[in-house]
């Protein structure tokens, strides 16, 4: 049960972490997205960005 509790802590911050980097790719501006795109990637490296 402690295993599953720590998962699902790590899975729930990852969540947080990857809206907060989303909302900051959308602000960002060239030299920046690059930065926050491998954060995103380090995160969720099966992650595309949606077409504009």
């Amino acid at each position: 049960m402690v295993e599953r509790k720590i998962e699902l802590r790590r899975r729930r911050s990852r969540a947080h972490k990857m809206s907060k980097l989303k909302a900051k790719l959308v602000k960002a501006k060239d030299k920046d997205r690059d930065a926050i795109l491998g954060k995103i990637h380090r995160i969720s490296p099966w992650w595309k960005e949606p077409a504009k």
